[in-house]
């Protein structure tokens, strides 16, 4: 019996795969969970126009991705930070203020997008973070912690 995955099964294959499996794994498993649907002529159908659309979609964000990727690639942040005399940072630089910094200069990205290098910035300093924009498109972004 052939179908057609509509989710990820470990040992089996990917989401939208059309594979084979046995009779009754897949009618009393795969299809009453969700997991799958049958792959009849018209799902066939479906599946192929899903995945074109999809396609298309995925191009326009990737292109999207790759110019900002441009942008952000040769932008130099600034973070204030509140200063001891010691040089130390009271408290830590982290992603939220490094998505402040980037919103500030027009750019809107989610600082669940944002990784630093360290675990904590608590010094002045230039650093680095790695920012996600894509499935596999990142950029490094360098910042500076200054005293405010």
């Amino acid at each position: 019996m052939e179908i057609i995955l509509t989710q990820d099964v470990s040992n089996l294959g990917n989401k939208n795969d059309i594979v084979k499996v046995r009779n009754g794994y897949g009618r009393n498993f795969l299809i009453p969970q969700g997991m799958a649907v049958l792959a009849t002529d018209s799902n066939r159908k479906v599946l192929a126009e899903t995945l074109r659309q999809r396609a298309h979609k995925e191009e326009k964000i990737r292109t999207e991705a790759e110019t900002l990727a441009a942008k952000l690639k040769d932008i130099k942040l600034e973070v204030g930070a509140k200063v001891g005399e010691s040089g130390k940072i009271f408290g830590s630089v982290n992603s939220i203020q490094i998505s402040d910094a980037l919103k500030k200069l027009g750019h809107d990205i989610d600082r669940k997008h944002i990784q630093l290098d360290s675990e904590s910035v608590k010094q002045i300093g230039s650093y680095t973070a790695h920012v996600k924009l894509y499935k596999d498109i990142r950029v490094d972004v360098a910042f500076e912690v200054v005293a405010e």
